[in-house]
């Protein structure tokens, strides 16, 4: 099998069809209802914290990266934990790759190949950069080839600098954002740059897209569910652009069903924050009636960065001593707020209602009764991407 000829972009397919405008424009709507929900939120790194954490989890999924919930939320307090397992880890440099690249793009607004490779960096542990030697092909549950990629690192290179204008080039296709943001992913995963962490990094450039267009303060569009649940029609349309790229009617296939996956996703998010703010606003009168003076914003706020916390986590987020905040959580713990959990050594403080409504949707991701044992399937027949 010959690598197709990818385009370069725009593309001089019809993407402004009746069906995608009207697409787009309920999109929109709930982007922009969930951008001005955020600031609900008093501290922006606790909707950062927890939705980059679960976007982490289900991104890392679709790669047969497998964690549970419990030993996530167990990791984003202590990373080095010799406990945690080699898909947890993965999982945790996904939600660091997001940060950092949120951090280089959130000022200047663009999203260059060099960020592109330093979230791959993150995200792989290593310097390889763009594929450089010929090789790599995708296949399929039986190991048949379904797809191969440029081959040629000129190839790549020159369809990555195209790429690159066409993501912070306004001028060169002027249609929403969002319909972009289709072409975008598809080129990017057509491409495939790098030899591995590509399906990741593209769904990570996803949400980065948002934020340097101003649809979203924050990355925190949890879309990777939403690919997760629809896994075989996100491939299926992906594989037939590649084999009839001029065919208007699957680009606009593809394009509605990135379209109705942001609209999903927004729903589900707006749904997600409001819960938190809903659980803050409860939490307050009571943490106040029983710490009384002790009881502070930053207090409340620790609690909802991360599900589980423990004595070591108030102590450096509070500035007090340990046996202070070993008080303060012991005393949280009596109101039923918090649960306290022992996990190998480690006694950990969980906020079981935020770890309920995280876990809504997928009910069978938590057990506070047991850690669950993690699975990591390194034995995939499909390269992972």
């Amino acid at each position: 099998m010959s690598s197709p000829l990818l385009p370069s972009l725009p593309l001089s397919v019809d993407l402004e069809t009746k069906a995608i405008l009207r697409a787009a424009s309920t999109a929109n709507r709930k982007l922009a209802e969930l951008k001005g929900l955020v600031h609900n939120i008093p501290n922006e790194e606790i909707l950062i914290q927890t939705l980059t954490l679960q976007e982490a989890r289900e991104s890392s999924s679709i790669e047969n990266i497998v964690t549970t919930q419990d030993e996530l939320y167990r990791a984003s307090l202590y990373l080095k934990d010799e406990t945690l397992s080699a898909a947890t880890k993965e999982v945790m440099r996904y939600g660091e790759a997001i940060r950092i690249g949120f951090q280089a793009v959130r000022q200047n607004k663009l999203l260059t190949n060099n960020i592109i490779q330093k979230i791959q960096k993150v995200l792989e542990d290593n310097t390889a950069g763009f594929r450089a030697l010929p090789g790599t092909v995708l296949k399929n549950s039986l190991g048949e080839t379904v797809y191969m990629p440029p081959q040629d690192s000129a190839d790549i290179n020159r369809l990555m600098a195209n790429l690159e204008q066409y993501i912070n080039d306004g001028s060169m296709h002027e249609v929403d954002p969002l319909i972009k943001m289709a072409v975008i992913h598809y080129q990017f995963e057509s491409i495939h740059p790098f030899y591995d962490g590509n399906g990741r990094t593209g769904r990570i450039i996803n949400i980065l897209y948002l934020v340097i267009n101003d649809l979203l303060d924050l990355p925190i569009l949890y879309l990777s569910r939403y690919i997760t649940k629809t896994k075989s029609t996100y491939y299926s349309l992906l594989q037939q652009i590649r084999e009839s790229s001029n065919n208007t009617e699957i680009w606009e296939q593809w394009v509605l069903y990135i379209l109705k996956g942001i609209e999903t996703t927004a729903k589900e998010t707006i749904e997600l924050v409001n819960g938190i703010s809903q659980l803050m606003k409860e939490y307050k009168p009571i943490l106040r009636a029983t710490l009384k003076k002790a009881y502070s914003h930053d207090l409340l706020n620790s609690l909802f960065y991360y599900p589980y916390t423990k004595i070591e986590h108030l102590e450096r987020h509070l500035n007090v001593s340990r046996p202070t905040a070993s008080k303060y959580l012991s005393t949280i713990e009596r109101t039923g707020l918090l649960k306290k959990q022992k996990i190998w050594r480690q006694n950990y403080y969980i906020n079981t209602r935020l770890v309920e409504l995280l876990a809504r949707g997928n009910p069978d991701d938590f057990d506070s009764s047991e850690l669950i044992r993690t699975v990591h399937d390194e034995n995939s027949s499909c390269k992972r991407i």
